[in-house]
């Protein structure tokens, strides 16, 4: 007995020996994979960092001869250019407030329209929850026409309403927020059902307390995705340059007669920073609301 048991034992040494190799290389190739992602996402963000902190007295850029990422010398005076040059305060103001709108009205539609389809029983639910999943997959401008006919129609061009409105009944926020409920243990809203809690009551004070992961996700998911919008809140603020986002108006930083990349890049990582630092805060109630919508 013992001497088979000295056999598989040497049998195994040999076969880890023969594929650690195999494994080493297999880890590095992914190692390596990892890396060049990462490099792929934050290349873009540090060259603009970059760009922006460059001395325009003393060069060291993209842009000079013999061009350098690196600046030779560091100033934040691109920033206090836009600073001075450009409403920046009042942009601002405008992307919080669009933004806030947004966020707290997608987490507020999302998931009063998911509790029914999570929770109740009742004829063409899944039906109605497929028709809504479906419209994930056609990109949004194909809504633009009739979003803007619609808008038109009730004045809400020209508005921040007219930019919220259309965006907050999202399917993507509907879907999560659905997975999200269906997680909960049914004994618990039985229990309270039992007790006479009504569907508003089980709603705000078990739901939504015990899918707050999910929520977080949502709500950081909606407010990077509207601070960064650009095309929409173009097109329905056109008639009101006074009231559109940071993120249109930092290409008035270009003119039509001069071109300064240095202020555009400043305003570029004024417009980033803020969503950036709070997703690098709540990164990780973000991955766990992401990880219960796929369970």
């Amino acid at each position: 007995m013992s001497a088979v048991t000295v056999k598989g034992s040497r049998e195994t040494r040999a076969v880890t020996r023969r594929w650690a190799p195999a494994r080493a290389v297999s880890v590095a190739l992914r190692y390596a994979a990892l890396i060049a992602v990462l490099g792929f996402a934050v290349f873009p963000f540090v060259w603009t960092l970059a760009i922006a902190l460059t001395d325009k007295t003393r060069g060291g850029s993209i842009y000079d001869f013999p061009a350098s990422l690196l600046p030779k010398g560091v100033t934040f005076a691109n920033f206090v250019s836009v600073y001075q040059t450009f409403q920046l305060g009042q942009y601002l103001w405008n992307s919080v407030s669009i933004t806030l709108m947004t966020v707290v009205g997608t987490l507020v539609i999302s998931a009063l329209a998911a509790y029914p389809l999570a929770r109740f029983r009742f004829p063409g639910r899944n039906l109605i929850f497929g028709a809504i999943v479906a419209t994930l997959v056609l990109p949004s401008e194909t809504n633009f026409i009739v979003n803007t006919l619609t808008l038109k129609h009730l004045n809400l061009l020209g508005t921040h309403l007219g930019v919220v409105i259309p965006t907050v009944a999202g399917a993507f926020g509907i879907f999560l927020m659905r997975q999200a409920f269906l997680s909960v243990p049914t004994a618990l809203v039985e229990a309270a059902r039992i007790d006479g809690a009504g569907e508003l009551t089980i709603l705000t004070r078990i739901m939504l307390p015990l899918t707050r992961p999910s929520l977080t996700a949502l709500g950081i998911f909606t407010l990077v995705t509207t601070w960064n919008a650009y095309f929409w809140p173009m097109v329905v603020l056109s008639a009101a340059p006074d009231k559109v986002p940071l993120s249109v108006a930092v290409l008035k930083l270009k003119g039509q007669f001069n071109y300064d990349p240095f202020n555009i890049a400043a305003g570029a990582v004024i417009m980033m920073l803020p969503v950036l630092l709070i997703f690098l805060a709540a990164q990780r109630q973000f991955m766990r609301g992401m990880e219960g919508a796929v369970k």
